[in-house]
């Protein structure tokens, strides 16, 4: 197996999020389920968008969060996702290659424009989501680059880019193509919505070669369809190599085959927990794929997370990152 040029290369929506403080009263009003994440169309972002004035825009995108996260921690981090050719298609290349990641993946040529997520934060740290997949919707086969992807100690694949049947095409091609090169692929569920929608297709994938799976308690269960976080651990580990499964405040487990690793949380007030799974797989990520132990991962995880509840926005400031290092 040759050397690798990136430790992490994810796969999954380019986006720019858009995040303000709400009350439950203002979800009630435009019919948003607390702490999901619903897609929305083009119209009905326009709208959100206007209601939300005075919000706070930064690049985003789960994996994309965890790319930058990962990069800021040291990791050797490449990201595959489409934007399109426009004004904040712009900004996320900008940003995201700012940080050190690498990302050459061309703009979308058609008028769609680049993927926005608007994200609702209300009193008592939850966020509620209501994203346009736009241009990053648009993401398939052709855009995947196999020299980066057999180069990458491990492809990281996004649950919410599961929804277009194209990016479930070009995920299971990047299971392969990672698998060939002798590589490994992770997979975050995401959100226990996108569980609900793409159960099956989630399973397909897993069986088919993903060797690392990334979910919160909500996720394996339903993933697993059991109401038992203990019964759905236990098959998550006979599914994988590698089960990563965060609880919130509880911490979080780390299974592979007999072994368990239990990591507790760090406790932090709670702010906003925008990004804390995305950052938790980049602190994880970004030790294990330099030889830390499994303990020793699912730490500088927990650290990564405890730094992104504790302020508004997904990604913690760079300079706090690199002090955990």
């Amino acid at each position: 197996m040759s050397a690798t040029r990136f430790d992490i290369t994810g796969i999954g929506n380019a986006i720019v999020d858009y995040l303000l403080p709400a009350h439950d009263d203002f979800l009630s009003r435009h019919n948003m389920p607390k702490g999901g994440m619903s897609l929305i169309d083009a119209d009905t972002a326009t709208r959100l968008t206007a209601a939300m004035a005075g919000g706070v825009t930064a690049s985003g995108g789960s994996v994309a969060n965890s790319c930058a996260v990962a990069a800021a921690l040291g990791a050797r981090v490449a990201f595959l996702g489409k934007v399109g050719a426009d004004e904040m298609g712009d900004v996320f290349r900008r940003e995201i290659a700012s940080v050190g990641v690498h990302y050459a993946t061309p703009p979308l040529a058609a008028a769609i424009p680049t993927a926005r997520c608007l994200i609702l934060v209300t009193p008592d740290g939850q966020r509620t989501m209501n994203t346009y997949l736009g241009a990053g919707g648009e993401f398939a086969l052709h855009d995947l680059d196999e020299t980066v992807v057999a180069a990458s100690a491990v492809t990281y694949l996004e649950g919410y880019l599961f929804d277009p049947p194209a990016a479930q095409a070009a995920f299971a091609e990047a299971s392969k193509m990672a698998r060939a090169a002798g590589r490994q692929t992770a997979l975050s569920l995401s959100d226990a919505f996108c569980v609900d929608r793409h159960r099956d297709g989630f399973r397909r994938l897993i069986a088919q070669g993903v060797d690392i799976l990334f979910a919160n308690e909500a996720e394996v269960c339903s993933l697993y369809e059991c109401s038992d976080f203990a019964v759905a651990s236990f098959q998550a580990a006979q599914d994988v190599k590698l089960a990563v499964l965060t609880q919130s405040e509880n911490g979080s487990v780390v299974l592979r085959g007999g072994e368990r690793v239990a990591v507790p949380a760090v406790p932090v007030e709670v702010v906003d927990t925008t990004g804390a799974g995305d950052a938790y797989a980049a602190g994880f990520l970004a030790a294990y794929t330099r030889g830390g132990s499994l303990a020793e991962a699912g730490a500088l995880g927990a650290q990564a997370a405890a730094l992104a509840i504790s302020r508004m926005g997904a990604r913690p400031p760079v300079e706090e990152l690199k002090a955990l290092v």
